[in-house]
């Protein structure tokens, strides 16, 4: 499949107004991608749980209007106009509207809200243009009303990821890889897929995030990943994340937990690893951070529970678990974890299914 197969034949129907409203998951990687080529393609394959609770809710309004040659649409987050959000929509348009050409033809109101704090290393990115992939898709299903389902979900992803690359992960659940991987059967740089025949023990499998640092990101994921342009380590990087990738799939499958914690924080701290030895470089992590790692590591040990952290591009951590122990591990972030948190503050959330349209 190309890009070409995403652009729309002529319209059958037409629509003068209306609304949709969708909510979209962040999701969290656990083989990660870092560093892309031209249009967000992916210097290597990742594979991410889909989060259930992290998540934007965006209800997409639209009119009508002359096509003058321009965008219009206004945006409002948490009922507030925030034209901060302006470029990256602009861009986000301008990027796919070759495959959605009714863009221009409409005004737009764009209301969104996430269920997180925005910017503070949770992928509120992903979420939110994933919920906007989702609108601008339900719009184009009625002026094409014969679109397959299978077409419309990749499509989402595929738009998502123009706006933010492992957007295109937040679409389905409740694991998806996204990227070529020579041995997955139809993946692609173009879309996430779902990973079908996990293991029943990761069907509602934990994550609690524990908020380290709710700031704005140190760093950008644009300008993270364009540090990987003439990296001196790019290469090795990029062929163990394919490595990792076929490990991973293993673990999932067979409910090997070991190897599943192995890889996890193994990735987490290659990608922290990739940073700090960038130029510029960063630290990312805060001295809380490393101090929840080292206590993990200890209670896993002394109680050989299977629990693990994951890390995105930022100081708060991601508490992974099976379900199974979640009232012992929950005592134990209560214990010894939360005083590490800013204000105390840390998310429960589970693996998900994906996007939901809403009434």
């Amino acid at each position: 499949m190309s890009e070409k197969d995403f652009i729309p034949s002529e319209y059958t129907q037409t629509v003068q107004n209306g609304s949709f409203e969708w909510s979209a998951p962040s999701n969290i990687a656990l083989v990660k991608y870092w560093g892309k080529k031209e249009n967000q393609v992916p210097a290597n394959p990742s594979i991410s749980f889909t989060l259930n609770n992290c998540k934007t809710i965006t209800k997409l309004s639209f009119e009508k209007r002359e096509n003058n040659g321009s965008f219009s649409f206004d945006l409002l987050f948490e009922g507030q106009s925030k034209e901060s959000f302006r470029p990256k929509i602009e861009k986000f348009f301008e990027r796919i509207v070759q495959y959605l050409p009714f863009l221009k033809d409409y005004h737009f109101t764009i209301d969104t809200q996430n269920t997180f704090p925005h910017s503070s290393g949770i992928a509120s990115s992903a979420s939110g243009m994933a919920a906007l992939a989702m609108n601008l898709m339900s719009l184009e299903k009625q002026l094409n009303p014969q679109m397959s389902e299978e077409h419309f979900y990749q499509k989402a992803s595929f738009l998502a990821r123009l706006g933010s690359g492992s957007a295109g992960r937040s679409v389905k659940g409740k694991v998806v890889i996204w990227g070529e991987h020579a041995a997955t059967d139809g993946s692609s740089n173009l879309y996430g897929i779902p990973f079908e025949g996990a293991h029943e023990v990761f069907s509602d499998y934990q994550d609690t995030i524990l908020l380290v640092d709710k700031g704005e990101k140190q760093v950008s994921s644009t300008v993270g990943h364009d540090l990987m342009h003439g990296h001196p380590f790019a290469e090795q990087r990029f062929a163990q994340a394919h490595e990792n990738l076929s490990a991973m799939k293993a673990a999932l499958s067979s409910g090997d937990l070991e190897t599943f914690i192995k890889i996890t924080e193994s990735e987490a701290l290659t990608l922290h690893a990739m940073m700090m030895t960038s130029m510029p470089y960063f630290i990312l992590m805060k001295p809380n951070t490393l101090e929840i790692i080292n206590r993990i590591w200890k209670f896993r040990s002394d109680t050989n529970t299977p629990v693990c952290f994951t890390l995105d591009a930022g100081a708060n951590v991601h508490v992974l678990y099976p379900e199974n122990v979640s009232s012992k591990v929950l005592d134990f972030i209560k214990n010894e974890l939360v005083g590490f948190c800013q204000n105390s503050q840390y998310l429960c959330d589970k693996i998900g299914t994906g996007a939901a349209k809403l009434n």
